[in-house]
C-alpha cells in the first residue's frame, strides 16, 4: 500500500467514485467560524485543498485566497468549481512539506482534513510548515478529526493533548474545542482550533 506522503496515493483517491472525507461543501463548523470572523482583506493559504470548498468560502468572504493541494484531479474539479461560481482563487498543485523553499508569507492558514490525513510521523514537521508560511502573529484555523472509521488511517485520529503538545512551540492556541454543528457522521469526533503565530 502506498504511502499518505506519496502523491500517487492521492491520485488513486481521487480516481474512486466515492470520498469518505468529501463533503461536498465547506465543513460547518469552518463556515461558522468564518462568518463570525469574516477573513476580508487577508491573505489566505488552504493546505490539502482538495475540490476546494474551504477556499472558495474565504474567498467568497473578501480573502485572497492560495489554495494547495497534491492531485491534480482534486484540483481541477476545484478549478472549474470556482468558476462556475465565479469566486477566484489561485490553486496550485504543490506538495506541502515543499512550502519552506518559498518565500510567500499569509495572513491565514486554514485546513480541514490535511493534518490528519498525513503519516503521524510527520506532525510535528506539518507544525513547522504551517508556521513558517505565516507572517508574525498569522493565524491558522482547523478542523481536526479525533475519531476516524479506519484504524490503519488515513485519516489518523488526533486528540486535544497532542495538538496542545505539538503546536504550543509555535502557536498560542487561542480556541480549541469540540463543534456542536459538524455533519451528522462526524459529530463529536472534530476539534475546531483557533492558533496565532508566536513571534
Amino acid at each position: 500500500m502506498r504511502s499518505p506522503s506519496d502523491p500517487q496515493f492521492w491520485r488513486a483517491a481521487y480516481a474512486e467514485p466515492k470520498q469518505g472525507w468529501e463533503i461536498g461543501r465547506a465543513a460547518p463548523p469552518l463556515e461558522r467560524w468564518f462568518t463570525a470572523h469574516p477573513p476580508t482583506g487577508r491573505r489566505a493559504l488552504v493546505v490539502g485543498c482538495g475540490r476546494g470548498h474551504e477556499a472558495r468560502l474565504l474567498a467568497r468572504a473578501g480573502a485572497e485566497v492560495v489554495a494547495i493541494d497534491f492531485a491534480p484531479e482534486a484540483l481541477d474539479e476545484a478549478r472549474a468549481l470556482a468558476a462556475r461560481e465565479g469566486v477566484r482563487v489561485d490553486f496550485r498543485q504543490r506538495d506541502l512539506f515543499a512550502l519552506p523553499g518559498d518565500d510567500e508569507r499569509f495572513d491565514l492558514v486554514v485546513e480541514h482534513c490535511c493534518f490528519c490525513a498525513i503519516d503521524p510521523a510527520r506532525r510535528g514537521e506539518y507544525v513547522d510548515v504551517v508556521a513558517g508560511a505565516l507572517a508574525d502573529g498569522g493565524e491558522f484555523v482547523g478542523l481536526l478529526r479525533t475519531r476516524c472509521p479506519r484504524p490503519d488511517g488515513p485519516p489518523f485520529a488526533v486528540d486535544a493533548a497532542e495538538i496542545e503538545r505539538l503546536f504550543a512551540p509555535r502557536f498560542s492556541i487561542a480556541h480549541l474545542s469540540v463543534p456542536e454543528d459538524s455533519i451528522a457522521p462526524r459529530l463529536g469526533t472534530e476539534l475546531l482550533v483557533h492558533m496565532k503565530r508566536r513571534r
